[in-house]
Order: C-alpha cells, then structure tokens, then sequence
C-alpha cells in the first residue's frame, strides 16, 4: 500500500486542520493530541467543504511538517 504524505495547508472555517497531497484535499476530523487522526478527503476538493471519505483504513500516512493538533 501507498504512503499518503499530507502537506500541512491551514485550518478551515471549523478550526479543521487541512492537508494536501497529489491536489487532493484532506481533512482531520479529531484533530485532538494524543487520538489517532481521522482522516476525510473534502467535499468537491474545497479548503472550506465537509469532510466526505474517510480514507482506507490501513493507510500509511505521513504529516509535513507534522500533524497538527488541538
């Protein structure tokens, strides 16, 4: 299975932290520290959309420059 390497991008209008990889949107949507990252493509690819699919489970993931946490 691929690495999905997600480029830290800002936090959306919920306060979300946003990442981007190969023009794609992702958002986490626990972004708590110490919980493991829920992570969501957006809905139409907008910076400000609702989270749409979650990734597949399993997926290796890395953050750049890191995660970013409540």
């Amino acid at each position: 299975m691929a690495k999905l390497i997600l480029n830290y991008k800002g936090r959306d209008s919920w306060d979300r932290p946003v990442y981007e990889s190969e023009g794609r949107l992702y958002v986490d949507i626990n972004p708590r520290e110490g919980c493991t990252a829920s992570l969501c493509t957006k809905y139409r690819n907008e910076f400000d959309g609702e989270p749409d699919m979650p990734i597949t489970e399993g997926t290796e993931v890395e953050f750049v420059p890191g995660r970013d946490v409540w």
